[in-house]
């Protein structure tokens, strides 16, 4: 009995030791910050993160009626059914995008895209235009420049700017010669961004470029 006591001690002890090193490696996978090591053997720092990229808003189908949830046609997304509507019911949903960012430490990002999440339905366009107008904000302002620069291809030359806009992500934008000039010695330069904000947390946001304000 004692021996079988023993083997069973054993082998407790030795299951509680894996169970823990699955648990060590699982809270290191949690960090958002970590080190990578390039084709050159030196070591670089990644910072990843998920912010809100996009909207969109989609007329659907009231399908089946399940308890007190119901499909959105064609795709059978589930809903709460909170406006007591029947099947066969044409409505509005709101749809969800966010992204994945990896940024080095250069400010290159690499960006990876959900796929679209049905949030929220609406009797109504009108009703749905309200919140998404709320949730895409479009804002002229001014931001930092951080350089212009040219470059040769086949014979042709190519003006870029480099812009920092105010949620720390730095974005590359093909310029004409004028405002290649006109950029040359700027510190800033006047945008029109797009705000995307988080549906569940509104002080979350992402800026997009979306033009130049002049």
């Amino acid at each position: 009995m004692q021996l079988q006591n023993r083997a069973w001690v054993r082998r407790f002890l030795a299951a509680a030791v894996a169970v823990l090193a699955v648990l060590a490696l699982s809270a290191c996978g949690g960090q958002n910050s970590v080190l990578s090591t390039d084709a050159g053997g030196a070591e670089t720092s990644l910072t990843t993160s998920r912010v809100p990229w996009d909207y969109r808003l989609v007329e659907g189908t009231v399908g089946d009626l399940v308890g007190s949830d119901m499909t959105i046609l064609p795709d059978n997304d589930l809903l709460p059914n909170d406006n007591n509507y029947a099947t066969g019911d044409k409505i509005w949903v709101l749809q969800f995008m966010d992204a994945e960012l990896t940024t080095d430490e250069n400010q290159k990002n690499e960006v990876r895209l959900s796929s679209w999440t049905t949030l929220k339905s609406y009797p109504d366009q009108a009703t749905a235009e309200k919140d998404l107008a709320e949730l895409k904000v479009s804002v002229t302002t001014d931001v930092d420049l951080v350089g212009v620069y040219k470059t040769e291809y086949k014979g042709q030359t190519r003006n870029f700017a480099v812009l920092e806009l105010p949620t720390g992500n730095r974005i590359k934008q093909p310029i004409d010669d004028a405002r290649y000039t006109a950029l040359k010695q700027a510190k800033t330069a006047s945008v029109v961004l797009e705000e995307v904000h988080d549906f569940a947390d509104y002080d979350l946001a992402y800026a997009k470029f979306r033009g130049w304000a002049n």
